[in-house]
């Protein structure tokens, strides 16, 4: 049985990974080194990594900021009742329960141009849905669950005795923050951008929705990979999902490294 259950276990992991990957590189270089250049210097799939990465940055630093101020404010704030922190405890774990798709839905229904809200920013000139902003927005509605998800174990576990002892000696919020709280966190917070890069890396369904697709103005290089796919492009498609891969893959090996490193500190 013993066998048996290792020799599954690598042969769904080969079926699922390692044969996918190992056709998609295939697929990148087959037109040799110049057709993967090719594929990667065309004007459209320039414009969706650039945009692929603006909103993987922008998404991460938003992510980082709020994420850790919601996971103090879960675990810290006395002034949240036990219902209220359930009940956020919930919202935070939305993303995680409804599909990609129906979440850019929600996005469209409440800031599309035919909403109230939607319709009052497109008047003043702040375009919101099919626009980098609808993009970003729909990125983090998917994200958001990670770094909170990082931060708050974490939190929990220090406990308030270091945060207490430092207020007790006059140190006021944000020097208390910076000097006990942060040390203990910041490896969280790595894991957490980490997390968070390679799942923006990778959005599809919500930032499709949300998007409009539209070529060279809001196409993503997942979205770009399903156009070409749909065009039967599929060499072109391997290459942009190849970087998307390597990207993913080598930030997750920095992170087990990054843990190793740890360890041994």
């Amino acid at each position: 049985m013993r066998r048996l259950t290792i020799g599954l276990t690598y042969a769904v992991f080969f079926v699922l990974l390692i044969a996918p990957l190992s056709r998609i590189i295939a697929e990148s270089f087959s037109g040799g080194i110049a057709g993967l250049g090719k594929a990667l210097g065309r004007p459209e799939a320039v414009h969706a990594l650039l945009m692929t990465g603006s909103i993987v940055v922008i998404v991460t630093v938003l992510n980082a900021l709020f994420g850790i101020m919601l996971s103090l404010y879960l675990v810290r704030a006395k002034w949240l009742s036990g219902k209220l922190k359930r009940l956020l405890n919930s919202i935070v774990d939305l993303p995680f329960a409804v599909s990609p798709v129906i979440g850019g839905l929600m996005i469209v229904l409440i800031l599309g141009p035919d909403s109230i809200i939607g319709g009052f920013l497109e008047g003043i000139g702040f375009k919101v849905v099919y626009a980098f902003p609808g993009m970003v927005i729909a990125t983090l509605f998917v994200t958001f669950p990670l770094m909170v998800r990082e931060v708050m174990p974490v939190l929990q576990e220090i406990g308030l005795e270091q945060e207490q002892a430092a207020s007790t000696l006059g140190a006021y919020g944000w020097l208390t923050f910076w000097k006990v709280t942060w040390p203990m966190i910041r490896w969280a917070v790595v894991y957490g951008m980490v997390l968070t890069i390679a799942r923006s890396l990778g959005e599809f369904g919500a930032v499709l929705v949300v998007s409009g697709n539209i070529m060279n103005k809001t196409q993503t290089a997942t979205t770009l990979v399903y156009q070409d796919v749909e065009n039967f492009n599929v060499a072109a498609a391997s290459s942009v999902a190849l970087v998307l891969v390597t990207i993913s893959a080598g930030l997750l090996l920095l992170m087990e490294w990054v843990k190793k490193r740890k360890e041994v500190l």
